[in-house]
């Protein structure tokens, strides 16, 4: 017989069986040897290459232990900070960009390890499952909630006060066992159908990569003469063409780096534009998600960095590059953002952006961002950036080329991505289902 549903009075939540309880996560640590902690403020300085493995944000990934970064700290510093001990197998969340709220499960490759303080560790009483925990952690609906909370904090963040207000729905513990062990199965086979289209995607961007590296190098003739670059990871270029620097071809300006105040938006207010609404995918910024500032606050901004129609903005804090070109006529102010200028001249702006998605341009940013906590490039180094230049004839027809043939390889590749954000979704809402008791396991029914 189908066990009754009652409203758990939970936005997100909603409707559970009637024998499950709802629990804030503050309170699933209440017994002896049980925790719920902040990580601890590592400095960059303290860093070594051995010692104990320093766990970051980037390796909490959405149900999964993401296995990046290098860092370690010694035994000595672990000592004098007083770290906390983390072991695998505990429940690692974090406060710190989207996903807000993520978990994953620490993995047994080393015997203990630190985090860094923007993630939580859990070790909930024994009458909870982490990996119940971890699912419900990454649900459609649980996150939105998160983010929601996150949402006008200059970085997206949650503090684990707000954190440990957050609810969850429980059934007992065989059945949260129950649950988790067939969701590791399902959930199994769906990383597998997206992992394969994530294999594709990468393999396209990779080909309409070295198509633009080879197009914007060695020209469209195929029998063009060629001359050493003098750049070793460029190589041959067409005889025609020559090495210059980016500041030769664009004049280079960044956005306030300071955070003006929010205001209501109307017809008075100015969108402020960040890294986070640079859409790498789409190639297109996102207005709709930004905050607005004062005409007053605007006029300030705009004075240091007039962002016109045909300009190219980027990233210049966190994850360098994916720039994008400006499409649009109305005005906006932009933050830890680089501009290029273009002067209106479109076909110069499109050479130069087809460039910053080339084989070349990603091994100057590979070297950029090694070495550093958070990557940060600045005006001069944008400057001294190498790009071949060419005839205006050239660029003509380099471009022309290029909008046609990157247009058909991007819609093989947004094709992919819708198919990849459909196997995405139907994990999330299947392991909603299962968490929230819309849906049961039949062996504990």
């Amino acid at each position: 017989m189908t066990e009754k549903m009652k409203p758990s009075g939970i936005d997100w939540i909603k409707d559970i069986p009637s024998s499950w309880d709802i629990n804030k996560v503050k309170y699933l640590a209440t017994e002896p040897g049980t925790l719920f902690l902040d990580g601890d403020w590592i400095e960059s300085d303290v860093i070594e290459e051995s010692g104990i493995r320093y766990l970051t944000t980037g390796n909490v990934g959405a149900g999964f232990y993401k296995e990046q970064g290098s860092g370690h700290i010694s035994e000595k510093t672990f000592s004098e900070l007083h770290c906390l001990n983390v072991y695998p197998g505990d429940l690692m969340i974090s406060r710190l960009n989207e996903p807000i709220g993520r978990a994953c499960i620490i993995p047994d490759t080393e015997s203990r390890y630190v985090v860094a303080v923007d993630n939580v560790i859990l070790r909930p009483n024994a009458n909870y499952n982490k990996k119940f925990i971890m699912y419900g952690m990454n649900a459609d609906g649980y996150a939105e909630h998160a983010n929601m909370i996150a949402r006008g904090a200059t970085m997206s963040r949650i503090s684990r006060s707000q954190l440990g207000q957050f609810w969850l729905a429980f059934p007992n513990i065989e059945e949260q066992q129950a649950i988790a062990d067939f969701l590791d199965k399902e959930c199994a086979q769906i990383d597998s159908i997206a992992a394969d289209l994530e294999k594709q995607i990468a393999l396209l961007q990779q080909y309409k990569k070295s198509l633009i590296t080879e197009t914007v190098t060695k020209g469209l003739g195929k029998s063009a003469p060629m001359k050493d670059s003098g750049v070793e990871w460029i190589g041959q270029i067409a005889s025609s063409n020559y090495i210059c620097r980016l500041k030769y071809l664009t004049t280079i300006k960044d956005g306030t780096h300071d955070t003006p105040a929010y205001v209501d938006e109307t017809e008075d207010t100015y969108p402020l534009i960040t890294a986070k609404h640079i859409d790498y995918k789409t190639k297109q910024i996102n207005f709709s998600s930004a905050n607005h500032i004062s005409k007053s606050d605007f006029e300030a901004i705009y004075k240091r960095s007039d962002v016109e129609y045909g300009d190219i903005i980027m990233p210049m804090i966190g994850t360098i590059g994916n720039p994008v070109i400006v499409t649009t006529h109305n005005k906006f102010a932009i933050k830890n953002v680089a501009l290029f200028k273009t002067g209106l001249d479109l076909v110069q702006a499109k050479y130069i952006f087809y460039q910053f998605y080339s084989n070349f341009l990603s091994e100057q940013f590979a070297l950029m961002s090694r070495g550093g906590v958070q990557s940060f490039v600045s005006l001069e180094v944008l400057g001294n950036l190498i790009f071949v230049d060419c005839n205006q004839d050239q660029k003509k027809r380099i471009v022309k080329y290029l909008d046609a043939t990157c247009e058909q390889v991007d819609e093989l590749i947004i094709g992919k991505q819708n198919q990849l954000s459909i196997v995405q979704q139907h994990k999330k809402s299947l392991i909603y289902e299962y968490v929230t008791g819309k849906k049961r396991v039949k062996e504990v029914q």
